[in-house]
C-alpha cells in the first residue's frame, strides 16, 4: 500500500384666567372662562384633552344641546358648567353665547411610537434569529470542491471526528507520489498486483487494508477519494502514527 416615552412636567396647578366681558346691553356680566394650556401627555401614554365649545343659535335649548352633545351630561350639568356664562337663567339664551359642552380625547402619540418601537424590537430579533437559524443551517451543510483539495479538506473533517492525525500536506505529498492526484490509479505490475489485489486510488490501498481500515460515514468503493484518502490515513495512523510520517512506499 504502499423607549422610553416623553416625560412632559405639568405645573402644580393649572393657570386658569377668567376675562371679564362686559355686555353693553344693560344685562348680566358674562364671563367666559379660558383654560391655560396645559400637558396633559404622560410617560404612560395618556390623552392630550381638548375643550369642545358651541356656539349658542336661534332657537336653542340647554336640553337641546345636550342631546346634541351626549358627553355634556345633560342640561342640568350643561348649566353648572356653562352659568358664569348664561346667567341665572338657564332658559335665558342668547344667540352667540359660547359654551363648553364637553371634551374631546386626543390619544397620545406616545404610546403609539412605544407600541411602533416595540414592533421594530420584536420584528429585529425575529429577523436576527432567522439569519443566526440560517446561518447555522448553512455551516452545518459545508460544502467541498470536487478536486483533490476538496477530497483532501473533507478526508481532514472526517478524520477530525473520528481522531485519526493527519495533515493537508502531509496527505497531498503522498497522493502526489503514489497516484499523481488520480483518484483512479491503479497498480497492475507488482507483487500486490500479482496476488489479485492491485493497489488502488489516491493513496494507492489495497482491498483487504482498505475494509480493514475503512471509516464509518465514507463509501465502501476503495476508488472513492475521500473514502480511499482516510482509510489510508487510518492504516497510516495505525502503522506509523501519522500520514505525516510516511515518506516513501509504505
Amino acid at each position: 500500500m504502499a423607549a422610553a416615552g416623553r416625560h412632559c412636567h405639568p405645573k402644580t396647578r393649572s393657570t386658569l384666567v377668567r376675562g371679564i366681558l362686559a355686555a353693553s346691553t344693560g344685562a348680566a356680566v358674562l364671563a367666559l372662562p379660558l383654560l391655560g394650556a396645559t400637558c396633559a401627555q404622560a410617560a404612560t401614554g395618556a390623552s392630550d384633552v381638548k375643550l369642545v365649545t358651541y356656539k349658542v343659535v336661534t332657537g336653542d335649548t340647554l336640553a337641546k344641546i345636550a342631546r346634541k352633545y351626549p358627553s355634556s351630561g345633560g342640561w342640568k350639568k350643561l348649566y353648572e358648567a356653562n352659568s358664569a356664562v348664561i346667567g341665572p337663567n338657564p332658559s335665558a339664551l342668547r344667540p352667540g353665547l359660547t359654551l363648553t359642552v364637553g371634551t374631546k380625547t386626543v390619544q397620545n402619540t406616545v404610546k403609539t411610537t412605544k407600541v411602533t418601537a416595540a414592533a421594530a424590537k420584536t420584528t429585529t430579533v425575529k429577523t436576527t434569529a432567522a439569519k443566526t437559524t440560517a446561518a447555522k443551517t448553512t455551516a452545518a451543510v459545508k460544502t467541498y470542491t470536487n478536486d483533490l483539495d476538496g477530497w483532501i479538506k473533507q478526508s481532514l473533517d472526517v478524520m477530525a471526528k473520528n481522531g485519526i492525525p493527519g495533515t493537508y500536506n502531509g496527505i497531498h505529498r503522498n497522493v502526489m507520489r503514489e497516484s499523481s492526484g488520480n483518484p483512479k490509479a491503479i497498480n497492475n505490475w507488482d507483487s500486490n498486483a500479482a496476488a489479485g489485489i492491485p493497489s488502488k486510488g489516491l493513496l494507492q490501498v489495497i482491498d483487504p487494508t482498505f475494509k480493514a481500515y475503512h471509516v464509518p460515514g465514507t463509501s465502501w468503493d476503495s476508488y472513492d477519494p475521500v473514502a480511499n484518502i482516510t482509510a489510508a490515513c487510518n492504516y497510516a495512523a495505525a502503522k506509523y502514527g501519522s500520514i505525516d510520517n510516511v515518506n516513501g512506499a509504505y
